[in-house]
């Protein structure tokens, strides 16, 4: 009888051991989990918010836009946190060709994929010809850490209006001005 409450107790031991080990293996992936998130966010920190306002050359003015300089329109796009569902003025638009690209930074970060949107006029000698997904290019673009003479590889093309624009996110915050680039399709009417 002795043998077996000792046996029992040992038991009970061995599970209360397992079971602390299967909440701390959760606990760690948890904050594993929590540290990916955080990373994920310090990305989209080095993204430049706003924008100078100054426009690359040979970009041209969208003669007739679907939403026109100084007008609101509501943000369905979404490659930014507290973009989708703000309210965006509209402060340029222009006709050219907007490219879904990856490519590994300058600074050794690491290698960002399909991001959104990098122009026709900020890929280096890029002519006036779209560019065929797999390109293998040179960006101009400053609009995020290490991206300015990074090399990439165009994943698609679309050619649209893009707006320049000011918001606020929907998660609080600063104003965001002269955010570069939103497309037509990542606009509605207000």
């Amino acid at each position: 009888m002795k043998n077996n409450k000792f046996l029992l107790g040992i038991i009970s031991l061995v599970l209360m051991f397992m079971l602390s080990a299967c909440a701390s293996d959760s606990t760690v992936e948890s904050d594993i989990e929590s540290k990916n998130m955080d990373h994920k966010s310090m990305n989209m920190d080095n993204m430049e918010h706003s924008g100078s306002g100054e426009i690359p050359e040979g970009l041209k003015v969208e003669e007739n836009p679907t939403y026109k300089v100084g007008s609101q329109a509501n943000i369905k796009g979404s490659h930014m946190e507290g973009m989708e569902g703000a309210k965006a003025t509209i402060v340029g638009a222009y006709a050219t060709t907007a490219y879904v690209v990856s490519y590994t930074p300058t600074n050794g970060g690491e290698k960002v994929t399909n991001h959104k949107w990098v122009i026709q006029e900020e890929i280096k000698n890029a002519g006036s010809e779209t560019l065929k997904p797999g390109t293998k290019i040179t960006i101009e673009a400053d609009h995020m850490e290490g991206m300015k003479g990074a090399t990439g590889t165009i994943d698609s093309a679309e050619h649209t209006t893009v707006y320049m624009i000011d918001y606020t996110p929907t998660k609080g915050g600063e104003k965001v001005k002269n955010h570069r680039w939103v497309t037509e399709s990542e606009l509605s009417a207000k």
